[in-house]
């Protein structure tokens, strides 16, 4: 199963940066990650627009689509790895994460998506949301292989 990361925004070198490349690594998909940026100075509905049709064009085809989104529903760890294990299980071939912009998603980017994830109701800069979810992939391949370094 291929995992794709598709994030508004670069992401620039310090600890967040350490931190994903780690959990990453040690994570058994392969997993990309797509940086995508609107250069233009615009802002409001017309940045949402053109960020929506950056990550329209980036999803994979066929890709199960997952929008990491602050309305979305929070899973629990061991929720979340099943429901990865299960996608597995079924042969899905793509999984893609979307993290979108500050302003939020255009709506057809929330309209494509099949699953809106929350990582609960704080709001959480991009960087360490791209942290987040990489490390809650790593720890969801511990809990379906049965290695302890989740705790429940």
């Amino acid at each position: 199963m291929q995992i794709t990361l598709i994030a508004v925004g670069r992401l620039k070198g310090g600890p967040e940066h350490q931190q994903i490349e780690t959990y990453l690594k040690r994570c058994p998909w392969p997993v990309k990650v797509i940086e995508l940026e609107e250069k233009r100075k615009v802002t409001g509905k017309e940045r949402m627009a053109r960020e929506g049709d950056l990550i329209l064009k980036a999803i994979p085809d066929n890709a199960f689509v997952l929008a990491l989104d602050e309305r979305g529903k929070s899973l629990r760890s061991a929720a979340f790895a099943k429901m990865i294990g299960d996608h597995q299980d079924r042969g899905t071939a793509h999984l893609a994460f979307l993290i979108g912009g500050a302003d939020g998603y255009d709506p057809r980017v929330k309209a494509r998506a099949d699953f809106l994830l929350s990582l609960g109701d704080m709001t959480w800069p991009h960087m360490m949301v791209r942290a987040m979810i990489c490390e809650q992939l790593y720890r969801a391949a511990c809990i379906l292989s049965g290695h302890p370094y989740h705790k429940d």
